[in-house]
């Protein structure tokens, strides 16, 4: 679908360059990530275009009306053949994927080719549209701690190997078009010089996140404010490490500033491990709920044969010697506001 005339106006902002504010362009942003990144560019004054084809992204996430805002909203192919040779960009987050364990179980085959179709055509574009005319965008391309797929090992970092299990366990799809995306982005900064780097997100969550494609947290805490049982899948046993998206949403641009982490792929999240049955307790415990937790097998919840990680805990170090990153939100008040928004948004759900 292409952008209506009405999306695209001539006075978009300052020409890219003209050290009035940065021009940047966010692919998925009225996603979950994407509109905190976005909402987090404009407070610092950037000039931001959106493209969104709201397939799991929502309008709402952003601002109405906001003068240095400009939405599009298309699949990122059709929007991309649209944007003339004139528009110019300092940056460029990438971020519009299919996401969600749940999504990619139910529809690989779109998962596949949305993750790797797609980053190949931004990464095209972002070699000729950067601030100045024939220059490429510094680019900051959004992968997943999926990659690791089923490795054993504690922390992971990034030059660990990867393991994945058969073809015939669609679960593992994803992480292999995530690898794919990672490909990519490296060999255009090494073969093609483009500014580009790579970010393996680890269970980001927050306000805004919603349990519809398989995402735990907001699922938890829908089913605590309502009294229902928690449902865990599998044992309980798992364990993960949340950050919450506002930490993420922050750091983001200071990792693109940042030359020395261009052609290099960074963990990004927390490293305070958790359980899912501990996640429940928390969840419990921090909202006042008489829920209880109700476990249900894997082949109940996805599929028969369905397979996942253990444990997965990034080692952070990479990104702490590059912008001293360091969460500032507890794990517990992000629970405390997921609530708060969904409260807020008519009831939890």
């Amino acid at each position: 679908m292409e952008p209506h005339p009405s999306q695209r106006p001539p006075d978009a902002g300052p020409p890219s360059g003209s050290g009035v504010s940065p021009r940047t362009l966010v692919t998925g942003g009225s996603g979950f990530i994407g509109s905190h990144l976005v909402e987090h560019l404009l407070a610092t004054g950037d000039h931001v275009t959106v493209i969104d084809d709201l397939s799991t992204g929502r309008r709402s996430n952003l601002p109405a009306g906001h003068e240095r805002l400009r939405f599009i909203e298309a699949d990122l192919a059709g929007a991309l053949s649209v944007l003339g040779p004139g528009e110019r960009f300092d940056r460029i987050f990438h971020l519009a994927a299919a996401v969600g364990v749940k999504l990619v179980v139910e529809n690989p085959a779109r998962c596949i080719r949305t993750n790797i179709e797609l980053t190949e055509r931004l990464i095209e574009f972002a070699l000729g549209h950067g601030p100045r005319e024939g220059s490429p965008a510094p680019t900051l391309i959004a992968s997943s701690s999926e990659v690791y797929g089923k490795a054993d090992k504690t922390p992971f970092s990034e030059d660990d190997d990867v393991v994945y299990g058969p073809t015939s366990r669609t679960r593992w799809s994803y992480g292999m078009t995530k690898a794919i995306d990672e490909y990519l982005a490296l060999d255009a900064h090494k073969r093609l010089a483009l500014p580009a780097m790579v970010v393996r997100f680890f269970n980001t969550t927050g306000p805004r996140q919603v349990g519809s494609y398989g995402m735990v947290l907001p699922s938890f805490v829908a089913a605590a404010l309502k009294g229902e049982d928690i449902p865990i899948f599998g044992d309980g046993k798992q364990v993960r490490c949340f950050v919450d998206v506002r930490d993420v949403a922050e750091v983001l641009p200071r990792l693109l500033a940042e030359p020395r982490a261009h052609g290099v792929v960074m963990n990004l999240g927390s490293d305070r491990p958790v359980t899912m049955e501990e996640l429940a307790d928390l969840v419990v415990r921090t909202l006042g709920s008489p829920s209880r937790k109700r476990f249900i097998p894997y082949d109940e919840a996805y599929s028969a044969g369905f397979e996942d990680l253990r444990r997965r805990v990034p080692d952070l170090g990479r990104v702490r010697a590059a912008v001293g990153f360091s969460p500032r939100f507890t794990l517990e008040q992000t629970i405390r506001d997921v609530a708060d928004a969904m409260r807020e948004g008519g009831g939890p759900g």
